[in-house]
């Protein structure tokens, strides 16, 4: 069994939990008030892991933050990257709080990066992708390739675009490549 499948382990009450912390960190922040701050009895919920928070409107993305890496406890990369996939995506303006309503999220809590030589290993569907050249740097999630139907080279060339540098940056020398799992919900 790989790696991915078995840092993949949280319990459906632990998804409940993390949902939950993702509507209380943007209603608190909405309303101005103070977000949650207790802490799970979960020590899965303790550990430290990278996770992502999107936000969608409509089918449509309005905002998507996370920390690649494990940083903090996972409880505590949820309630931040909710509030920052709210109000501090750079890409959209700040949530205002006659959207909330109608805004849909998805929670995605990524096992550790794995750099890879051959591309390969790269498994569209499972697979999330971090690109590095330089200074620059591009990150997809799995679903990402699934939802624009893309095969496993658009993946590596839209990764690369995100980073700012040509689609085939994935091909040169001094490109580093790191695959990471998500589960998502």
């Amino acid at each position: 069994m790989s790696q991915e499948h078995i840092d993949l382990t949280l319990t459906g009450p632990e998804k409940v939990y993390l949902r939950d912390q993702v509507r209380a960190a943007i209603s608190a922040r909405l309303e101005r008030r103070k977000g949650p701050d207790d802490t799970p009895e979960s020590q899965v919920l303790r550990e430290k892991r990278g996770a992502f928070v999107t936000l969608k409107k409509k089918g449509n993305l309005r905002g998507c933050i996370g920390y690649i890496e494990a940083y903090k406890p996972l409880y505590q990369t949820i309630r931040e990257m909710a509030q920052a996939a709210a109000f501090n995506d750079p890409r959209f303006p700040a949530l205002r709080a006659e959207e909330w309503s109608e805004i849909e999220f998805e929670i995605s809590v990524l096992t550790p990066l794995r750099e890879i030589a051959d591309p390969a290993l790269i498994e569209v569907g499972k697979h999330g992708l971090l690109l590095r050249h330089g200074s620059a740097s591009g990150l997809l999630l799995p679903q990402v390739a699934v939802e624009y139907g893309w095969n496993r080279e658009e993946f590596l060339a839209h990764t690369c675009q995100k980073a700012g540098l040509a689609g085939d940056c994935w091909r040169r020398s001094g490109t580093r490549i790191y695959i990471f799992a998500a589960e998502i919900f």
